[in-house]
């Protein structure tokens, strides 16, 4: 079906037409905001106009230009102001230049065109099109520059950006807000964060030889402030923030959110306040940045200030999430005040907010924190009669509250019953389960699930290896242990000083010293530094520590293995007691500045 007309079937209705030319703007804007189904063909003249479905401007745009007397180029405009963001508007630019009749461009016209090309980052062509402002004797404008200054960003030409900007004002054309934020906004965007902020400041100054202060409005501040706090240039953003307040542009909640952020971790102080400023003027803050700073007052231990502004976010009506009960439940149970957290619990049931698997992990995890096993137990219960299903954490929590409590049973069904939920044990679930098993003198039944999961490919770490050697060590199963420890290089696995430790401890408490210093020996050329559990170990057997601590130090040289802080201040502390061993003190002074 064809959409072609000739001119001459409208002629019959001129006057029709001519009113009919005069609504194209109305209509075009109508149809931007209502899709109707498309037109297979257009209707007479004297019906009512169609309506535009701008799936297809392409046949509207046809179909203006056979209307008798021409739509104006306003109406035009609107059609590719509608397709802006895609090459169409574009293509109908070009088909404007190509038809039977005469449609001249304006600047509003080229500017469109201009900008599109620079959303499809053809900046070569968007200065072709300025060339085509320049020559019909337009004046760029605002409109013009600013998407010249987006679109060299869009390419990664800083400078050019930079230098067009400047241009623009010599030529006499004064940037506005837009214009401003957009250069801030690409400087920003292109990691240039000093630049930008350096940039704003001899624009402020007058140190660009503009003739005039540009005037920034809340947007270019907030990019900037943003960025800074992002890069960690919380003080200079604080001097914008400073400065914006002296030209009275108010901060929005981008602005505050921003320098909040950027505060809480280096003044605590100084963010709360500004928190509860931005309330008291009337912006409501995210729930984002409420959770962060509740967050932050509860690891400080500042209880009664989160516990203050989260009544006033109540007061003030905010509504608040489930993170946000999280937060402070969170920080109650950290304090042990567990019956307040249960009681934010019930508040927050009652304000018709769902508790999360995460707020029930608070509430389990702040009972077993204090030993109240019997009450996490129930909320776990509650927690999966309803349709809340634990997770791994979950199980991880009431495992060690049982253990601790020495209930073996417990924490077998515990962790028997975790694949009805789909969950797999993490390596930290089996540390908890062996180690508990091992330290409720069930090393045995430690060391058969052990030897299950690797049977099941079960990838370890060395944590729990660690668990399962010590309960063996400390039952005196020390052939064993050895047995578990020799294997450890055969699963990819590399013993710690925590690994070390447990087997020196283990035979200096059988009296088997020379395999204790095999092993005390053997970890410091594999590059493990001994610390003061390890010396502490031998210690119990061996009076006599300073000849060991020489060779030891002797052996540190030759392999290049610094000891950390606690180490060396038990080393001093040995060789100093005896007169014949403080030359060694040298030795070790200039081991550690080398180092």
């Amino acid at each position: 079906m064809s959409f072609r007309r000739t001119p001459n079937s409208f002629t019959h209705s001129a006057s029709k037409n001519a009113s009919f030319s005069g609504k194209i703007s109305s209509l075009l804007q109508q149809s931007i905001q209502k899709q109707k189904p498309q037109f297979e063909s257009f209707p007479p003249i004297n019906h009512k106009p169609p309506n535009i479905n701008l799936n297809n401007p392409s046949h509207y745009f046809d179909y203006m230009i056979l209307l008798q007397p021409l739509p104006p180029i306003s109406s035009f405009n609107q059609l590719l102001n509608s397709v802006s963001k895609t090459k169409l508007a574009i293509i109908l630019f070009r088909k404007m230049n190509k038809t039977h009749v005469h449609i001249s461009p304006n600047l509003i016209t080229l500017n469109i065109v201009l900008n599109c090309y620079c959303d499809l980052k053809e900046v070569n062509l968007a200065f072709g099109i300025l060339g085509l402002i320049l020559k019909r004797g337009f004046v760029p404008d605002n409109v013009t520059y600013t998407s010249l200054i987006k679109g060299l960003f869009k390419k990664n030409e800083i400078l050019e950006a930079v230098r067009l900007f400047k241009r623009m004002v010599l030529v006499g054309v004064r940037p506005h807000g837009m214009t401003y934020g957009t250069l801030i906004n690409g400087l920003c965007r292109a990691g240039k964060v000093e630049t930008a902020a350096r940039f704003h400041e001899d624009v402020m100054n007058g140190k660009l030889g503009l003739g005039f202060v540009c005037k920034p409005n809340v947007v270019c501040y907030s990019i900037l402030i943003d960025n800074l706090c992002k890069s960690g240039f919380v003080s200079k953003a604080r001097e914008l923030f400073v400065e914006m307040k002296g030209r009275r542009i108010s901060p929005d909640v981008v602005v505050f959110s921003s320098l909040i952020h950027g505060l809480v971790f280096l003044d605590l102080q100084e963010a709360k306040c500004l928190f509860v400023e931005m309330i008291s003027e009337g912006i409501r803050p995210s729930v984002a940045t409420f959770n962060l700073l509740v967050d932050v007052l509860c690891k400080e231990r500042r209880f009664n200030e989160a516990s203050g502004l989260f009544e006033l976010m109540i007061q003030k009506g905010e509504k608040l999430d489930s993170l946000s009960y999280n937060t402070l439940m969170r920080g109650y149970c950290l304090e042990g005040k567990i019956d307040e957290a249960k009681e934010l619990y019930i508040s927050m049931v009652d304000k018709g907010i769902e508790p999360d698997v995460q707020i029930h992990n608070v509430l389990i995890n702040g009972y077993v924190k204090i030993r109240r096993v019997e009450e996490a137990m129930w909320i776990f219960k509650q927690m999966i009669r309803g349709t809340i299903k634990p997770n791994v954490v979950t199980y991880n929590v009431l495992l060690t509250g049982v253990l601790q409590k020495g209930d073996v049973l417990a924490a077998q069904k515990l962790f028997d019953e975790m694949p009805l939920y789909d969950l797999t044990p993490s390596c930290c679930t089996y540390n908890i389960f062996l180690s508990g098993l091992c330290k409720n003198d069930h090393v045995l039944q430690a060391l058969d699930l052990l030897q299950t999961l690797e049977n099941n490919g079960v990838e370890l770490g060395i944590k729990v290896y660690n668990s399962v050697i010590d309960g063996l060590c400390k039952s005196g199963r020390m052939e064993t242990a050895w047995d578990v420890y020799t294997k450890l290089s055969s699963k990819g696995l590399k013993p710690t000083v925590v690994t070390y430790t447990i087997m020196i401890h283990g035979f200096c408490k059988l009296g088997q010293l020379k395999k204790a210093d095999n092993l005390f020996f053997e970890m410091i050329e594999n590059g493990c530094a001994p610390n003061v559990v390890t010396f502490n170990a031998f210690m119990r057997k061996d009076s006599n520590m300073a000849p060991k601590v020489i060779e030891l130090l002797k052996k540190m040289v030759e392999n290049k293995v610094t000891p950390d802080a606690s180490t060396v201040s038990l080393m001093v502390e040995l060789l100093s007691k005896d007169e014949k061993y403080k030359k060694y003190l040298d030795m070790l002074l200039k081991f550690l500045e080398v180092g």
